[in-house]
C-alpha cells in the first residue's frame, strides 16, 4: 500500500512539474519584487535588504526549497535618477538545484508630478546541478548519472520595466534572456532555458488614515504551458500590520500575515492550501519573508 501511494505521488509531483515554471515560485512576490523586475532597484529613497524562505509541499521527500537574498537602492545623488542592487537566489528539489547571482541596474524618469517609470536590466550568472550520490535507480541495470555531481554554468539577463506612483504600480518583465542550453554530463539530451514573462501591478486604496487596502495581480507566461494568474489582497493597519489572502491558479489559496516594526524590520509569512491531487501528500507550503531597510537618503 505504501508502495501504491508513493507511485501516485510521485505521478502527481510529476504531472505538477511538467506545468511548472523553471523560475522559482513566490507567494509573496509584491514583497520582493526585484526577484521579478530589476526595473524596482532606485524607486525608493533608501536602500533595503530583502531575506526569503520557502519551503514547498512540507512532508513530502526532497520538496522544493527556495532561498532568495536581495540588496537594492537608489543612487546617492538626486542628479542622477538611477538604482543598483543584487540577489542570490537558490531553489532545491531533491537531488536538481539552480543557483542564481545577478547584479541589477535600472533609470527612472518623472512623467509628471505623481508617476515615474523605471526601466532596468539585471545580469549574472546562472548554475544547474544534479547530485547523482542521491539518485538510486532500483531495478535498472544502468545507473544514467552514476555517483558524480554534474554541474553546468551559464549567463543569465533579466529585463524590465515598471510605472509607479505613491499608490499604485505596473510592470511588466522578462526572465532567462538568453534561452541557454544546459548539458550537465554526456548521456543527458540538451535542456534550454525559456524565456519567462510577468505582468504584475497593485493598488493602495485608503480607506482612513488608519486603514488601507492593497489589491496585487501577478500573471506568468511561459510556453508552451498556460497562464498562470496569482490575485492577492491585504489589508493593511497603521502600516505596520497586514493580513490578507491569495489565489493562483491551478495551485493552492493562501494566508497572508505580517509586521513591520518602526519602519525598519518587516515581517512576512504565508501559508499555501493546495488545490490540486498533490494536496494529500503533504502539509501545505511556507514562505517566510525578513526584511532591513536603511535610513532614507537625503
Amino acid at each position: 500500500m505504501i508502495r501504491i501511494q508513493f507511485i501516485i505521488a510521485g505521478f502527481c509531483l510529476c504531472s505538477a512539474s511538467l506545468l511548472a515554471q523553471q523560475t522559482p515560485m513566490y507567494t509573496q512576490y509584491m514583497l520582493n519584487p526585484l526577484v521579478i523586475n530589476p526595473a524596482v532597484a532606485g524607486t525608493n529613497n533608501y536602500y533595503q535588504i530583502r531575506l526569503n524562505n520557502r519551503f514547498q509541499w512540507a512532508g513530502f521527500t526532497d520538496a522544493p526549497i527556495t532561498n532568495g537574498l536581495s540588496v537594492y537602492g537608489p543612487h546617492a545623488s538626486k542628479k542622477l535618477d538611477m538604482g543598483y542592487g543584487g540577489y542570490v537566489l537558490s531553489d532545491i528539489t531533491g537531488p536538481t538545484s539552480t543557483l542564481n547571482v545577478s547584479g541589477c541596474y535600472a533609470y527612472n524618469i518623472a512623467i509628471n508630478d505623481e508617476i515615474r517609470m523605471s526601466m532596468g536590466l539585471s545580469l549574472g550568472m546562472l548554475q544547474r546541478k544534479t547530485e547523482g550520490t542521491q539518485i538510486k535507480m532500483r531495478d535498472l541495470l544502468d545507473n544514467t548519472l552514476g555517483d558524480q555531481t554534474y554541474a553546468a554554468y551559464v549567463p543569465d539577463g533579466n529585463v524590465g520595466i515598471y510605472v509607479y506612483s505613491s499608490s499604485f504600480n505596473f510592470g511588466f518583465s522578462a526572465m532567462q534572456l538568453f534561452n541557454n542550453k544546459i548539458k550537465l554530463e554526456e548521456k543527458n539530451s540538451l535542456n534550454r532555458l525559456k524565456t519567462h514573462f510577468f505582468l504584475t501591478g497593485s493598488y493602495k486604496y485608503f480607506i482612513n488614515r488608519e486603514f488601507a487596502i492593497e489589491p496585487s495581480l501577478i500573471i506568468k507566461a511561459v510556453s508552451p504551458v498556460p497562464l498562470q494568474v496569482d490575485i492577492s489582497a491585504r489589508a493593511i493597519y497603521k502600516n505596520m500590520v497586514w493580513a490578507g489572502f491569495s489565489f493562483r491558479t491551478g495551485d493552492a489559496v493562501s494566508i497572508l500575515l505580517g509586521y513591520n516594526h518602526d519602519n525598519k524590520f518587516s515581517f512576512g509569512y504565508s501559508y499555501d492550501i493546495g488545490i490540486t491531487a498533490i494536496r494529500k501528500y503533504n502539509y501545505g507550503s511556507h514562505e517566510l519573508m525578513v526584511s532591513y531597510r536603511f535610513n532614507t537618503l537625503k
